[in-house]
């Protein structure tokens, strides 16, 4: 298999610059912030776990939506030399392969990299403006997602609401989870003091963003979004070099996505930023696909997929694949489709020549739906698809603008690395998430009206085995 991308110089001086402050050295720390202003919570990246953002902070510091004092202490440990807990899905991909984490490949970034000099020389105790912003200003979403939850999508609280957690043995989303763990959204038609701290923001932190991207919810169906495109139209960046991005289902109302599109076009025919990604959801292929991504129609998905990428003569489209137990049977479909588009809208016209992206990141949380529940045999699956996916990889094609990049190629390979370095001796773990797979899935079918078997009947025996096992 190809290894172009874990034998690259350029990462390969990264992590040497990085380490010579610390093994745990990251500079997304500094550079990077996701915000959930529905939750008031704020993490780096979106690998470790969030952390409430306290209101006392916040109302002398609005920075502070990034700049929490929690956040400074973890700064200082890396600048220490040490590796904040926090950050283990980095330090899993650095223990058990020889593979770049995104510790390496996030601080490699242009939004990252220029700045490790003087970041060295802070005071961690110092605020600091992110170049790279992430922000969901609302949960309101029309989709439940299977490994989601109602902290992120208002109708996963309405069903919450209704029926109550599911019975597994964990309550990870149930209405006591949320509140013991601080996570109750703020529903999107209420005041928010989190998203008026970020208008408060907003002006000072425009002037040095690199690149800024909205989440959600699906962020198409709460109004700051609407207000951040029109701000972007009428107040260009100062340094022009904005890189904008948005994430969507793609299942919104059709006016909503015509409404994209106006926009998008707008901003390309101005010239208002570097470059717009189009970030969209999917974990496998046709009813497999909808049934992780409930509320998903995956022929109108594909449409619009289509649609944007004909009509937006410019536009990047990334495909973020939440890598999970039931996305093993159709992955290979995804990869063959995306490159389809790759081949039909690639263009040197674009953004990126590319056209489309494949992100594949692997599911951790919850822990029963993660590829790691599945018996060894299908190991061999992830394997094929990596090797698939090194198959369609820029350097088999004469032209250069088709095919998988390195990283995308590479991100599919973790799954690979990290499915190998699973539960070994950890027999007791296993069963009881296996326990919870069947429990969460027989809940599903019953609220939901899907049928698993009927989806899956390659999982038949193993979706069995799970509903046979006791605690």
């Amino acid at each position: 298999m190809n290894n172009s991308a874990k034998d690259n110089p350029i990462y390969t001086k990264m992590r040497k610059n990085l380490n010579s402050v610390g093994s745990g050295m990251c500079l997304a720390k500094w550079t990077q912030v996701t915000m959930h202003l529905h939750l008031g919570h704020t993490h780096s990246c979106h690998h470790p776990a969030t952390h409430k953002i306290p209101l006392n902070e916040l109302k002398v510091n609005p920075t502070a939506l990034h700049n929490t004092q929690f956040k400074k202490e973890k700064r200082k440990e890396m600048l220490d030399g040490k590796r904040p807990t926090e950050c283990d899905y980095c330090w899993n991909i650095e223990d058990n392969s020889d593979r770049f984490s995104d510790r390496i490949l996030k601080s490699r970034s242009e939004w990252s990299y220029p700045h490790l000099d003087q970041i060295v020389k802070m005071n961690p105790q110092e605020n600091y403006n992110p170049k790279y912003v992430e922000v969901a200003f609302s949960n309101a979403c029309n989709f439940k997602c299977s490994y989601c939850g109602p902290a992120f999508s208002s109708s996963w609280m309405e069903e919450t609401q209704k029926y109550g957690g599911y019975p597994t043995s964990d309550d990870f989303n149930s209405i006591n989870y949320l509140t013991n763990e601080d996570k109750m959204p703020i529903p999107h038609r209420e005041e928010n003091p989190y998203v008026e701290a970020f208008w408060k923001w907003w002006p000072e932190m425009y002037r040095e963003l690199h690149t800024f991207r909205i989440t959600g919810g699906e962020p198409l169906l709460s109004k700051d979004t609407w207000k951040v495109l029109d701000y972007i139209i009428d107040e260009p960046n100062p340094n022009k070099e904005l890189c904008l991005s948005l994430n969507s289902n793609l299942g919104a109302p059709d006016i909503l996505i015509d409404h994209l599109i106006q926009r998008i076009q707008r901003i390309e025919d101005e010239n208002r930023v570097k470059e717009f990604t189009i970030f969209t959801s999917v974990d496998g292929w046709g009813s497999q696909a909808e049934y992780m991504r409930n509320g998903l129609i995956f022929n109108k998905f594909w449409d619009n997929c289509n649609k944007i990428l004909e009509k937006c003569s410019r536009v990047n489209l990334t495909f973020m694949s939440t890598y999970n137990a039931l996305s093993v049977p159709s992955y290979k479909k995804l990869i063959d489709g995306v490159y389809e588009l790759k081949k039909s809208y690639g263009s040197e016209d674009r953004y990126w020549p590319s056209a489309t992206f494949l992100d594949s990141s692997y599911l951790r949380h919850p822990t029963h739906q993660t590829a790691q529940v599945l018996p060894n045999k299908w190991t061999t699956n992830i394997f094929e698809q990596a090797q698939l996916a090194d198959y369609l990889s820029v350097p088999s094609f004469e032209h250069e603008n088709i095919g998988y990049s390195d990283i995308e190629v590479q991100k599919i390979k973790r799954i690979w690395d990290w499915r190998m370095a699973s539960w070994d001796g950890k027999e007791e773990q296993v069963r009881q998430q296996r326990y919870n797979f069947g429990k969460f899935f027989k809940e599903h079918d019953i609220r939901r009206g899907t049928d698993f078997y009927k989806t899956f009947p390659e999982l038949a025996d193993f979706y069995n085995d799970c509903l046979e096992i006791k605690l």
